[in-house]
C-alpha cells in the first residue's frame, strides 16, 4: 500500500491505462460469453424481489426461480408479439410503399440534376456500380447476417439458463465476494453489493416505466397526426430511446423514413419529427427525473462516452449495459479511497466556483419538475 502512494504519477498513470485497455481488449474478445452473462446478472437482479417475495410463501427456491424466469419472459415475448404482428401488417402495403419511395426517388433524381447538373442517367450509373459491389460481397453479408442470428440464438438460450443459475446460487456468490476480501473491508463490500444491487434494480424497472409511458405519449401524437403504423413507431421508438442520447436520434431518422414512404406531404414528417422532439424534452425534464431516478447520478459527458465507448466494444448490447455499469463502478469508486477520484469524475456533482449562475438558475426552475428525494427502489435482504 505504501509503494502504492508513493509511486511516482505517470507509474500509476502507465498501469491504470494498460489495465484499461486489457479490459477493453478482453470485453471487444469474449463478448459473446460476456454479454449473454452481463445481461442475465441484470435480469437476476431485477427478478430478485419477485424470487424473494415466492420464497416467503414458502414456495422452493427452484420453483420460484422458474416462475420469475417464465413472467419475464413471457413480457418481453409480449412485446415480440406486438412488434412482429406490426411489421407483417407493414410488408402487407410494400406495393404502396414501392410506389412512394419511387415517386420520391424521382423527385430526389430531378432535384440532384437540377442543382449538381448531375444527368439521370449519370445517376442510374452510380446505382448500378454500388449494387454490383454489394452482389459480389453478398456472401460476405450472408455469413455476417447468419453470425448475428447465431450470436441472438444463443443469447436467447443461454440468458434463461445464466439467469436461473445466478439466482439459485445467489447465496453462495455473494459470500464469494466478500470473502475475496480481507475481514475489515466485509462491511464495505456488502455495501457495495447492496448499492449495487439497488441502482440496477431502479434503474431497470424506472426504465420500463419510462417506455411504457414514452410509448403512450408518441402513439397518441402520431394517432393524432394521421400517420401510418403510429403504434408501432411509438413503440419502437419508445424502446430505442432506452439506449440514452444516440437511441432517440436512431428513432427520428427511422420513423421519418417510415414516414416518408407512406406520405407525400411534407408536413406528416415535420410533425412526427416535432413529436419525438417534444417528446424527447418532456421525457428528459419530467419523465427521466421521477421515473428513473437513482442514488448515483453520472454526467452527460461520462455517459455519453460511456453509450460510444460500449458501443465501440460490443454493438447495442455495450450501449445498454453502459449505463448500469458505469453507476456500479461510481458506487465501488466512491468507497475506495484512492478510487474517490475517479467517482468524482463520473459524477454530476457542480460544486463551489464551477457552479455558474446560469447553471443556479437553471436548477432553480427546474426544480419544481423534481421531487424533493430520489425515489428509492425497493430493497430486500
Amino acid at each position: 500500500m505504501n509503494q502504492q502512494r508513493t509511486a511516482p504519477f505517470y507509474l500509476r498513470l502507465s498501469l491504470t491505462l494498460v489495465s484499461l485497455s486489457i479490459i477493453a481488449y478482453t470485453i471487444f474478445i469474449a463478448q459473446d460469453i460476456i454479454i449473454p452473462l452481463a445481461f442475465s446478472i441484470l435480469l437476476a437482479i431485477l427478478l430478485l424481489p419477485v424470487v424473494n417475495f415466492l420464497e416467503r410463501k414458502k414456495v422452493p427456491r427452484v420453483i420460484a426461480n422458474i416462475i420469475a424466469i417464465l413472467l419475464a419472459f413471457v413480457f418481453i415475448g409480449g412485446i415480440v408479439y406486438f412488434l412482429s404482428s406490426q411489421i407483417a401488417g407493414f410488408l402487407k402495403d410494400l406495393p404502396s410503399i414501392r410506389k412512394h419511395l419511387a415517386d420520391h426517388y424521382l423527385t430526389v433524381q430531378q432535384w440532384v440534376s437540377k442543382k449538381f447538373h448531375f444527368s439521370t442517367v449519370q445517376q442510374a450509373g452510380f446505382i448500378t456500380d454500388a449494387t454490383d459491389k454489394i452482389k459480389n460481397s453478398g456472401a460476405g453479408f450472408l455469413g455476417e447476417t447468419f453470425i448475428s442470428l447465431t450470436q441472438a440464438l444463443m443469447v436467447l438460450v443461454l440468458l434463461p439458463v445464466y439467469t436461473f443459475l445466478i439466482l439459485y446460487y445467489r447465496d453462495m456468490i455473494r459470500n464469494f465476494l466478500v470473502g475475496v476480501f480481507k475481514d475489515e473491508y466485509a462491511s464495505g463490500v456488502r455495501d457495495v453489493l447492496k448499492q449495487s444491487r439497488s441502482i440496477v434494480q431502479g434503474y431497470m424497472i424506472g426504465l420500463i416505466i419510462e417506455m411504457g409511458i414514452v410509448a403512450a405519449i408518441n402513439s397518441m401524437g402520431f394517432i393524432l397526426l394521421g400517420i401510418e403504423y403510429a403504434i408501432f413507431l411509438g413503440v419502437l421508438a419508445a424502446i430505442l430511446n432506452m439506449i440514452p442520447y444516440i437511441g432517440m436520434l436512431i428513432a427520428s431518422l427511422f420513423c421519418m423514413l417510415i414516414t416518408l414512404t407512406n406520405s407525400t406531404e411534407i408536413t406528416d414528417i415535420v410533425g412526427v419529427l416535432a413529436i419525438l422532439v417534444a417528446v424527447q424534452f418532456i421525457d428528459n425534464n419530467i419523465i427521466m427525473p421521477r421515473v428513473v431516478s437513482s442514488k448515483v447520478k453520472i454526467n452527460a459527458l461520462i455517459t455519453i462516452l460511456g453509450v460510444l465507448i460500449g458501443g465501440t466494444l460490443a454493438g447495442v448490447s455495450g450501449m445498454f449495459l453502459s449505463i448500469p455499469a458505469i453507476a456500479i463502478l461510481k458506487v465501488i469508486f466512491d468507497r475506495v479511497e484512492n478510487l474517490k477520484p475517479w467517482g468524482m469524475l463520473l459524477g454530476d456533482e457542480i460544486t463551489g466556483a464551477n457552479k455558474s449562475k446560469f447553471y443556479m438558475t437553471l436548477q432553480h426552475m427546474t426544480s419544481k419538475l423534481r421531487p424533493a428525494a430520489p425515489i428509492k427502489p425497493p430493497t430486500l435482504e
